[in-house]
């Protein structure tokens, strides 16, 4: 029947904001189906294929009947494969039953905020900090306390910037490391001072590691995890399969938690909501934290060489430039020098501004940081060949002489 009135959707839901990156792929991807040549450095995936033994291994797991239920947190032996992992590469001792498998890092994410925050607990998350981590802890009903860097610091929160961010409401602490959207690296030194401070005031630390198998220079990562054991039990270290695998479409994720607890009441949430993921997927996280590990390898060497061209000539461009990142596979561009300029018929006040008109005149998707709280820049991916980088650059420069 017409005219009838609708109930209102949540309003905490209804003022989530979509995903700015998942947002430029979705138009990038709708250009090019089209047929307009358009070169995309939006999307965080990386462009090699999930290594053979990987498939093969979830292959085998559905030709031998992997088809079926497994346990929320994942199967014990995906379990145990990741406790190999963490124990392999960082030094970290977890039990499987300490670790809960989800739908992507992502999807521990939310987990986590959910099994850890009430209605009106804080959570500091340092700027420029990857979209979805706000959004999910509004969506959970806590308040994120934004802790705003600068590039001078390169992009990394003090002690005494977390330490002024606390209030008797502070819950935890976000820290992605590498960085997602900059590239930046926190030193052991760096973590000890962060992570005093938040033993200091019984703060848990959720620590986003998805990247650190992607460390350039010769960096050696540290996982704040590895600190000892009284920060081990206030972290909860969410990780997968995506970034250093190149399993983004597998949806491996998942949460190391230093207290137990927190992995059973998380279990308990998931079993309501989520249930397992597919078995199969399971299996072939497994082959990737227990097998061979040279495809890592070998495309962080190849991301490694990709950043240096990239970052070499984009300083070489008038009007922009950037950091070298230390890890992960993302560049930031400074736009403050075209702030006030007419680009692509359109006044650039800030990055959402210069990524549509780069995108429309330039033919070239990058995105904006605004949605990162950093409105000057914007961040381009080297998860993508060499050729389009250059590409990429030429099209640059086109777009700032012409103006």
């Amino acid at each position: 029947m017409e005219g009838f009135a609708m109930k209102e959707l949540s309003k905490i839901r209804s003022a989530v904001a979509p995903s700015a990156t998942l947002a430029v792929n979705l138009k990038f991807k709708q250009m090019k189906a089209e047929g307009i040549p358009v070169v995309g450095f939006g999307a965080g995936e990386p462009d090699f294929d999930t290594p053979d033994h990987i498939k093969e291994a979830g292959i085998r797991a559905i030709q031998e009947g992997q088809t079926k239920y497994t346990p929320t947190p994942g199967t014990i032996e995906a379990r145990k494969a990741v406790a190999y992992r963490m124990k392999e590469d960082l030094g970290v001792d977890f039990d499987y039953d300490a670790i809960v498998i989800s739908n992507g890092a992502k999807a521990c994410l939310y987990a986590t905020f959910f099994t850890l925050l009430d209605t009106g607990d804080e959570v500091i998350v340092p700027a420029p900090y990857w979209v979805s981590y706000t959004e999910q802890i509004r969506m959970v009903g806590g308040v994120p306390v934004i802790v705003p860097t600068t590039e001078a610091q390169h992009f990394k929160m003090t002690p005494a910037q977390l330490e002024a961010a606390i209030t008797d409401k502070t819950k935890a602490l976000v820290l992605n490391n590498p960085s997602n959207p900059t590239g930046m690296i926190y030193s052991k030194e760096e973590l000890e001072a962060l992570a005093e401070v938040c033993l200091r005031h019984d703060i848990y630390i959720i620590a986003d590691e998805i990247y650190y198998r992607l460390c350039y220079d010769g960096r050696k990562f540290t996982s704040v995890a590895a600190l000892g054991e009284e920060v081990k039990k206030h972290t909860i270290i969410i990780n997968g399969v995506s970034k250093s695998y190149s399993m983004t479409g597998w949806r491996c994720g998942f949460a190391a938690c230093g207290d137990k607890r927190i992995a059973k009441v998380m279990t308990n949430c998931l079993s309501h909501a989520l249930g397992n993921i597919g078995a199969m997927n399971q299996a072939a996280m497994a082959e990737a934290m227990r097998g061979p590990q040279d495809s890592v390898e070998e495309m962080r060497k190849v991301f490694e060489e990709r950043r240096n061209y990239l970052v070499e000539r984009m300083n070489q461009i008038d009007g922009v430039s950037c950091l070298k990142p230390d890890g992960a596979f993302y560049v930031m561009m400074n736009l403050e020098k075209l702030i006030g300029r007419t680009l692509g018929g359109r006044v650039i006040h800030n990055a959402d501004d210069f990524a549509m008109a780069f995108l429309e005149k330039g033919l070239v998707a990058v995105v904006s940081c605004c949605a990162f709280d950093a409105p000057n820049f914007v961040r381009w991916t080297y998860a993508t060949s060499l050729e389009t980088i250059k590409e990429g650059l030429d099209r640059l420069e086109k777009f700032l002489k012409e103006g």
